[in-house]
């Protein structure tokens, strides 16, 4: 089942993100795709609150991802931009990030399929621009 939102603003957004983090349990993955500046890493910020994470959520585009200890488990967040396919990578970089009981959020999943249990994936996400700070949100 898919459902789609629009929202007007970086709040909206981030609101969003919490709406779906109230569904996810330990070990759900969740894919995060859309155009640069679609505001993903804002979705999966307003998600980590929700689960918990006070400190900064930035996009680990750099470092490819975060963990962090929310209120009910381990969280990751994924950047797989940079990695543009995982062939020369080492096959267990990801999987701390990958816990049984963690929930996870993979940003650019199209630049490193496989790279998550595909059986774990619970929910995908696209971002998309819809004019100034508008957004639309479709969650599958």
């Amino acid at each position: 089942m898919s459902r789609a939102v629009s929202t007007t603003g970086p709040d909206a957004t981030e609101r969003a993100g919490a709406d779906l983090a109230a569904r996810l349990g330990p070990g759900d993955v969740v894919l995060v795709s859309g155009e640069l500046g679609a505001g993903k890493t804002t979705f999966v910020r307003g998600a980590l609150r929700a689960l918990g994470i006070s400190g900064p959520v930035t996009s680990p585009t750099f470092v490819v991802g975060h963990a962090y200890e929310g209120v009910d488990g381990p969280v990751s967040h994924l950047d797989l931009y940079r990695l543009a396919g995982m062939a020369d990578e080492d096959p267990g970089l990801l999987e701390p990030f990958f816990a049984p009981d963690a929930i996870a959020f993979v940003e650019w999943p199209e630049h490193g399929p496989g790279a998550w249990p595909p059986e774990r994936v619970a929910h995908t996400v696209h971002l998309a621009h819809a004019g100034g700070d508008e957004r639309s949100i479709e969650v599958a």
